[in-house]
């Protein structure tokens, strides 16, 4: 077992940028069955997000601003995709071929882009659960809270917020490093205190129910749809964390550490695979929890299957 020891004077970037271009730490990891898994993956997320976004854009019956919300997530699992697990495959090959050049290039752009695409989805996630509060919280004056335009606008800052902290990288690692430790926890725990107090309100709504001797009036949300569209919102957010946990495990490693084995490598390499796997996890899902989702789905196979052409 190779171990190689690398000085604490740069950024987390750097450090891991340095290890997973380094002989000694990936020569034995046996790159091209990792890079065939990165392709695998690779098609499987585009073509599921693909048929996500086709759905979701017929779908009618899903609220329009909530829509868009998994519109935006979709997207980025899609570019992920496209862009970043295709910069990985470059790199696993880079690594086969001993191109050290390109291998740290190919991990630069991996970062630089994940790393935006990463902070749109943790972003989109938080929004998607205040989404869920105000839902529960505005009653009627919901719609005139969250209105499609607003959204367009949230999505919109996210992005921009998300790419210019990401392409700082170039520039100063410190910028993106600082974004990413500010980001991931805020994130985090607005979906936090947002999925507690929607919890607490409806127990507590569902205590005063019982309480009243007369049945109450229809109330305006309609509470069976409400509870399942948060518990699938909920269940897409914490398969995102186990998904995101190794690879921030990893990180706190690389941080604190400065002597790596090989093994390190294989926890590395393992850990960024789960996380891209989170954007292919994703599509099935959205099916499994989100009716709406899973009715336009399976039309938009059958359109596909028996009128390709159309």
């Amino acid at each position: 077992m190779s171990t190689t020891k690398f000085s604490r004077g740069g950024t987390l970037t750097k450090t891991i940028e340095e290890l997973v271009c380094s002989p000694s730490l990936v020569g034995g990891l046996q790159p091209a069955s990792f890079a065939t898994v990165n392709i695998l993956l690779s098609i499987t997320t585009f073509l599921g997000n693909s048929l996500i976004i086709v759905a979701l854009n017929k779908e009618s019956a899903l609220h329009a601003p909530s829509k868009l919300l998994y519109r935006c997530l979709a997207t980025t699992d899609l570019l992920v995709g496209l862009a970043t697990q295709p910069l990985y495959v470059t790199y696993w090959m880079s690594v086969v071929h001993e191109h050290w050049t390109l291998c740290h290039y190919a991990v630069r752009a991996t970062y630089i882009i994940g790393s935006a695409l990463c902070g749109v989805s943790l972003l989109t996630m938080a929004a998607i659960s205040v989404d869920r509060l105000l839902a529960l919280l505005s009653g009627l004056r919901y719609k005139e809270i969250v209105t499609l335009k607003s959204v367009y606008i949230i999505i919109a800052s996210f992005w921009v917020l998300c790419l210019v902290a990401s392409l700082c990288t170039i520039f100063d690692q410190r910028i993106t490093a600082l974004y990413t430790r500010i980001l991931i926890p805020l994130s985090l725990l607005i979906s936090l205190v947002s999925y507690t107090k929607i919890f607490r309100t409806l127990r507590n709504r569902q205590g005063e129910e019982h309480d009243q001797l007369q049945p109450s009036q229809p109330s305006v949300l309609n509470m069976a749809r409400y509870r399942k569209a948060v518990h699938s919102a909920l269940w897409i957010q914490s398969v995102l964390v186990v998904c995101y946990t190794p690879y921030l495990v990893v990180g706190i490693v690389v941080t604190y550490t400065t002597t790596y084995s090989s093994h390190f490598g294989v926890a590395l390499a393992m850990a960024t695979i789960l996380v891209h796997f989170n954007s292919t996890l994703n599509p099935f899902l959205y099916c499994w929890k989100i009716s709406e989702v899973r009715r336009a789905m399976k039309q938009t196979i059958r359109q596909a299957l028996c009128c390709p052409w159309s």
